[in-house]
């Protein structure tokens, strides 16, 4: 059997048996399931007859003594804030609030309670927010133009594609959740996938067990079944996390609803996915298996790869904090383009615009060019390093020793 299948098939079957790559191919679709039927149980629980707040309000203005009951919420009126809080203090009422002499002018109401909050809760600002506006109206406008008053607009925001007509992709929060929740993935498969290379030949070094390898194999056939064989392990918790990540958008979608509801996958960003997650791989695979190949053990190797999975992140942080508002961008442009930074990149832009084909088909075409000279530079460093003991060697050494090799 050729040399190179052999070391394929030991390091995918090595990989795929581990604890470590078992727990974390599950790990996030059973977190993902967990979350829902955690929600599903929640709601489930809270179906039964809910209490609303019975809310106070001092009127030190006058005038505001109609529309107490909004969005099923009661309004009490008192005399004074002394009543309110006495109320308050016998849980007559869940909370007061006064609206002083000059809140005409200044517009200030002050709200009272006795448990601590992180924020007003919605439905309590909202029916306040009715409550003062319907009681402002009374005989200034007729009630339909009351009632739009307190809710002026219902914004529908649609999207149009280079043909006049509408867009299948809305955009949106939901349109932006999923290929960034994907991306992240991404990166940390890649990353898990080709740190296993790294690892793996830091420790194979460490042990000589590298000088038993090399003597039946040749350093390009250890490299390439090394690189493959994890490689086709990746993908398949790649695979595993796609479709997971399917069934719980459209769990999400069905169950959740809200924000959730307009969730689904895009047909590009299953394809993409596929694409990035192998070019991905195969670059950062070459440049770690070259890595682990100059460093004198796994430890110095790994602290040598950090430096590369910074670069790899890097774009998340520039997208959402500089380039959110304008994320074509020639910056991201950039980025997009850059080998090390694509798969990031690329999915974080799906999530905000679309992407022109001709960057992506230069992004892949780069990736390619780059996975290319990774391998003869990887190639290079294996014959020049790999049976090389002691010190890791500096810059300098590395790129004469490359030259030499």
């Amino acid at each position: 059997m050729n040399k190179t299948l052999l070391i394929f098939r030991h390091e995918f079957f090595t990989l795929v048996k581990r604890k470590g790559f078992i727990i974390m191919t599950v790990v996030f679709p059973l977190i993902g399931f967990t979350a829902i039927g955690i929600y599903m149980i929640v709601q489930g629980v809270g179906t039964g007859e809910q209490e609303f707040p019975t809310i106070g309000y001092v009127d030190e203005v006058g005038g505001f003594s109609e529309y107490t009951l909004q969005d099923d919420l009661t309004f009490i009126p008192f005399n004074s804030q002394d009543e309110a809080t006495s109320a308050l203090l016998v849980e007559e009422i869940d909370e007061y609030f006064v609206i002083p002499p000059d809140y005409l002018t200044q517009g200030i109401v002050s709200r009272y309670v006795l448990e601590k909050e992180l924020e007003v809760p919605e439905a309590t600002r909202s029916a306040m927010t009715k409550f003062l506006q319907s009681n402002l109206l009374e005989g200034q406008a007729s009630p339909e133009i009351a009632e739009r008053v307190k809710i002026p607009m219902l914004l529908a925001n649609i999207r149009l594609d280079e043909t006049g007509n509408i867009a299948e992709d809305q955009g949106g929060f939901e349109s932006f959740l999923v290929p960034m929740i994907f991306a992240f993935l991404l990166i940390m498969s890649i990353g898990s996938s080709s740190g296993y290379l790294l690892q793996g030949l830091g420790e194979e070094k460490e042990n000589r067990v590298m000088e038993v390898l090399l003597s039946s194999v040749s350093p390009r056939q250890l490299l390439t079944g090394k690189i493959l064989g994890l490689g086709a392990a990746g993908l398949i918790q790649v695979i595993v996390w796609l479709v997971s990540l399917i069934t719980l958008t459209q769990l999400a979608s069905d169950v959740v609803g809200g924000l959730m509801a307009g969730l689904k996958i895009p047909e590009n960003m299953l394809l993409l996915g596929i694409v990035y997650f192998i070019l991905g791989y195969l670059l950062f695979a070459v440049i770690e298996a070259g890595m682990g190949a100059i460093g004198a053990n796994a430890k110095e190797s790994q602290q040598m790869v950090v430096a590369l999975m910074l670069p790899a992140v890097l774009p998340f942080y520039i997208f959402i904090i500089f380039l959110r508002d304008n994320p074509d961008h020639v910056v991201g442009t950039v980025l997009t383009l850059i080998p090390v930074t694509a798969p990031m990149s690329v999915f974080v832009r799906l999530g905000m615009s679309e992407i022109p084909l001709w960057e992506l088909l230069l992004s892949i075409g780069l990736m390619i060019a780059g996975i290319v000279g990774g391998i003869f530079l990887a190639a290079k460093a294996f014959r020049v390093f790999l049976l090389m003991y002691g010190k890791t060697p500096g810059p300098r050494e590395i790129i004469r020793y490359l030259r030499e090799g």
